[in-house]
């Protein structure tokens, strides 16, 4: 990333949809295998699916009835039931004039028979081979009949690169023929927390120490993502530290993700540590609230990208720029869950960054959705992020909303 660093003056600050850009650009998956479909659910795949078989490789039967010639079937005049077809076992001969097959649904239609006469619509002597069926009623050709490849047509792509694979995805692939495909490796994140002041999460904490809940929220983060986290330690506030850590780490890594260390401060170092040989800025601070000094820059040519270190803050901004990263990364585009909904409470006017509000979303008694931002908006509140389930997004200089108006909302944890 060759760029200038964006200086830090209020004049300067980039714009969320810059900042992503800026983050997205080169990002891309590294390497692929093959895995079991089994095993593939959440993963992308990293070339085309070919179906190997049609879906259904015959013509089967919709419904329970009789396989006839539709030229045959006339009220009064009788067939003669010749055989019986049922899933997974097919009449093997065929069907001639004035004669009928007892047929089930999904089984597959005998040779000569073009449509199928619903059971209601006849009347048999009896359930046995010999029995005479009487039809009550006319089908034209094609009646009631899947024909062989109405889903899935042998040779062609299912499925194309790219493609994320849930549940539906992989039970189409199988049911085309394969039982593996070639996705992209998961992406490797290093996670790395940094300051003085975080202590383990279960350990008593010292005068001034706070427990570290950023990596824990980012570690759970990518994994639901679908990224492998990878615990970089923490950092202490001293020159360098930052880069000591990155470069200790014992695997290879397509992203860093730091949290705290990203503003101003003389205990802040993550801005001076990029300006280290191997190391460079990208951008730092963008016109946002929560997640004003957000940094992003690279490692010996690892991306990096620097959150704040207040939780809300630290959350929000994975959300925004972390989640498509990684999705990125894993070989596909992501877009936010965005959603309307209906103010329940007036807002002031928006100044020049674009605000997330914590916010409660829900429906009234009619099922509109409505929401609510939290009354207090702080972004070291973590109790309050608990709590919401949605974010409303205010554009830059948004004017004054009052309880009634339509906002945008995005629906907040990575849901896919």
């Amino acid at each position: 990333m060759p760029r200038d660093p964006v200086a830090h003056s209020a004049s300067s600050l980039l714009s969320v949809e810059t900042a992503l850009a800026r983050i997205l650009d080169g990002l891309a998956p590294r390497t692929a295998r093959h895995v079991a479909l089994a095993q593939a659910n959440g993963r992308t795949l990293a070339s085309d699916l070919v179906a190997q078989v049609s879906l259904p490789a015959h013509d089967l039967s919709a419904m329970d009835g009789y396989a006839v010639r539709a030229a045959d079937c006339v009220p009064g005049t009788p067939l003669t039931r010749i055989g019986e077809s049922a899933a997974g076992h097919p009449f093997e001969g065929d069907i001639g004039q004035g004669q009928t097959v007892r047929i089930f649904t999904g089984a597959v239609v005998p040779a000569g028979a073009d449509a199928i006469l619903l059971q209601e619509d006849a009347d048999a002597t009896a359930e046995i081979d010999g029995a005479t069926v009487m039809p009550r009623e006319t089908v034209a050709s094609g009646t009631y009949i899947r024909p062989a490849g109405l889903d899935v047509t042998e040779g062609k792509v299912i499925l194309k690169a790219g493609t994320w694979l849930s549940a539906r995805a992989i039970a189409l692939a199988v049911s085309a023929g394969h039982v593996s495909a070639e996705v992209w490796d998961q992406p490797r994140i290093g996670i790395l927390s940094t300051g003085d002041e975080l202590a383990s999460p279960g350990t008593p904490l010292k005068p001034g120490q706070i427990y570290s809940s950023n990596a824990v929220y980012l570690a759970s983060f990518v994994a639901q993502c679908g990224g492998i986290a990878v615990d970089l330690g923490t950092a202490a506030d001293q020159p360098g530290a930052v880069l000591a850590h990155v470069r200790a780490a014992s695997q290879p890594l397509q992203l860093i993700v730091t949290t705290g260390g990203a503003s101003v401060g003389t205990h802040d170092h993550i801005a001076g540590d990029l300006s280290d040989s191997g190391a460079a800025m990208d951008f730092w601070k963008i016109a946002m609230r929560p997640g004003k000094p957000l940094i992003h820059g690279q490692i010996d040519g690892i991306p990096l990208l620097g959150l704040p270190g207040n939780p809300v803050s630290s959350a929000v901004c994975a959300l925004i720029f972390l989640r498509p990263a990684l999705a990125r990364l894993a070989g596909y585009d992501y877009e936010p869950s965005m959603t309307n909904a209906v103010l329940t409470t007036d807002l002031p006017e928006n100044d020049r960054r674009q605000d997330y509000l914590r916010s409660v979303l829900g429906h009234d008694e009619y099922g509109n959705a409505i929401v609510t931002p939290t009354a207090r908006q702080d972004s070291s509140m973590i109790g309050v992020f608990a709590a919401a389930n949605a974010l409303v997004v205010r554009p830059p200089f948004d004017p004054s909303r009052a309880a009634g108006d339509v906002v945008q909302v995005i629906r907040l944890d990575p849901r896919l």
